[in-house]
Order: structure tokens, then sequence, then C-alpha cells
């Protein structure tokens, strides 16, 4: 039988190309990096097969001279706290995309112990 807690947290959703890089890395690895360091909850990282950003430049894998910077979605959750002080640390980060935060209800299921 597993546990169930719930929560108020926050989810950070941030939309960004493929292309972007920070530190001569992709910039999606760079964001996972800082949320295991910061031990957020989750994370996880999203490819789209097709969008577009404030620019309205279409990105899509069905032409392969227009799949260059395909979308990427970076979310992650946490508690409101963590989540307002991870915030700081993201923004330099993000030259180009869109971050989103947004309440959520988190509810952990852990295994009992026995």
């Amino acid at each position: 039988m597993a546990e169930i807690s719930s929560h108020q947290g926050k989810r950070i959703r941030i939309f960004i190309g493929e292309a972007e890089t920070w530190g001569g890395k992709p910039l999606f690895q760079a964001l996972l990096d800082l949320a295991a360091q910061h031990r957020v909850l989750g994370a996880t990282v999203l490819r789209g097969i097709e969008g577009f950003g404030p620019e309205h430049h279409l990105s899509t894998e069905r032409f392969v001279d227009i799949a260059d910077n395909l979308p990427i979605i970076v979310e992650m959750i946490d508690t409101t706290e963590h989540v307002e002080s991870l915030l700081i640390q993201l923004d330099p980060l993000i030259q180009r995309g869109v971050m989103t935060v947004t309440p959520v209800e988190i509810l952990q299921r852990r295994k009992e112990q026995g």
C-alpha cells in the first residue's frame, strides 16, 4: 500500500528552442543541472515536433530544412518557496524564451516500508 501526501506548490514551464545554449551545452541540460543542484521535486524535458516562439518562426520536424531549432519545454515542480528562489537562478539563463509559473497541487506517493 502507498502513502499519499498532498501539498501546494508551483510549476515552472520554460519554452525554449533546442538550439539555445548556456555554458557550452544545450540550455535544457543546463536547466536540468540547475534543477538537480537545487534538488527540485521533479523536472522533465519535452521535445516538441512543431511550434513557434515570439517571432512566429515555425520550426517543424516535417521539413528537414526548418527542423534546426525544434521547441523544447522544461518543466519543474516544487514547493512555492523553493520555486520562488529558483526563479532568481533561472532568470539569467533564459536569454530567448518564455517562462510561466502556475500553482499546482503536488501529490506524492511513497511506498510504505514493511
